[in-house]
């Protein structure tokens, strides 16, 4: 290399993450259940893993368990915890998470926890514990304690016309990486359905006070990764996988009606939960 010419940036081992850097959609599957053979199956197809931790019961051990099961899979594991606070986050990051996903951000100071715990000093307050995280990202020469802050992926979601309000001071905050629209939530809290104009309006907000702040943007929903409400997203939950698999559901469909749609919300979190989109 030429002298005084800065070394080449490394690339991220969070490889979603690194996606998003590189302006690429990152897609998941979700993980709702203790269930170590289907987690590491899923786990060689999907951008990110979401474990979903907020609507359902399970544990830190349970992820803990699928995390170790097949560590370093292709999909990098997030949770999406139920609050900010320090020791959700702190398990989390433990046991081997590579990002956090903390819904119902309304102001500054939830999206301020939630970046303050995820990273060491000097960025952030998350302290030096055990854990199966530092066996599992810090190999082949890596020092994990030193690396996990560049790799670390924060998102916060916005899902409330308050958090709406202050998207832009919630994006500004140094450590968030990703603003992420919770479509299914932020149609109920505002009370326009997502075919509404107004709700559209708010929506666009969101999107342009995070492009302001320089901030990565998204909306939760998989079905508006294309097409005229897309806004450019890149970070969804659920979609297609990389490589053209196919869950085993695939061939009956979700419930067992009808075809398998990837870019379909997980149940309970459809645009008319109970009824089929259009």
């Amino acid at each position: 290399m030429p002298k005084g010419q800065p070394a080449a940036k490394l690339k991220l081992y969070n490889t979603a993450k690194q996606k998003l850097l590189d302006g690429k959609q990152v897609f998941s599957f979700t993980q709702e259940r203790l269930d170590i053979a289907d987690y590491c199956e899923r786990a060689k197809h999907y951008d990110y893993a979401w474990f979903e931790m907020q609507h359902s019961t399970l544990d830190f051990k349970d992820v803990e368990a699928m995390i170790a099961a097949c560590p370093r899979a292709r999909a990098i594991p997030m949770v999406r915890l139920p609050d900010a606070q320090e020791w959700h986050i702190q398990h989390a990051t433990d046991i081997g998470a590579l990002g956090i996903i903390i819904p119902t951000v309304d102001d500054v100071d939830r999206a301020r926890e939630a970046a303050k715990w995820a990273r060491y000093p000097p960025t952030g307050r998350r302290g030096t514990g055990g854990g199966q995280a530092a066996s599992i990202w810090g190999i082949n020469g890596i020092n994990y304690h030193d690396t996990i802050n560049d790799n670390m992926l924060v998102v916060v979601m916005i899902e409330t016309p308050t958090g709406v309000a202050n998207a832009y001071d919630i994006a500004s905050v140094p450590g968030v990486d990703v603003v992420l629209i919770g479509n299914a939530d932020l149609a109920s809290f505002s009370g326009y359905a997502q075919g509404d104009d107004r709700y559209w309006q708010l929506v666009k907000k969101v999107h342009d006070d995070v492009l302001k702040a320089g901030k990565i943007f998204s909306q939760a929903s998989a079905s508006y990764a294309k097409g005229p409400n897309s806004y450019d997203g890149r970070f969804f939950q659920n979609g297609p996988s990389n490589d053209g698999w196919m869950p085993p559901e695939a061939g009956r469909g979700r419930g067992g009606r009808g075809a398998f749609n990837p870019f379909a919300p997980p149940p309970g979190e459809e645009a008319n939960p109970g009824k089929k989109n259009p």
